[in-house]
């Protein structure tokens, strides 16, 4: 799983599975979208204006709980 934000376009993007062609786009508002891939699978999910979407004008910090992390992962900075 990877999170990328770009700053200048105020775009936050969760990818789940990693280089997983979008088959299917699905809108839940307009800021949010779910991608979905070859069947039906959940592959990421997009949250545009995320400062406001997410938080009260900033994006907010992303603490992750209960996550066994590879050790060859945790080396190269791949968390």
């Amino acid at each position: 799983m990877r999170v990328k934000y770009d700053e200048e376009a105020d775009a936050l993007y969760i990818e789940l599975v990693e280089d997983a062609k979008v088959v299917r786009t699905v809108h839940l508002s307009h800021d949010i979208a779910l991608d979905f891939g070859p069947e039906e699978k959940l592959i990421g999910v997009e949250v545009l204006d995320a400062k406001t979407t997410m938080g009260n004008g900033s994006i907010p910090k992303i603490l992750l709980e209960n996550l066994a992390i590879e050790r060859d992962q945790a080396a190269r900075g791949n968390l």
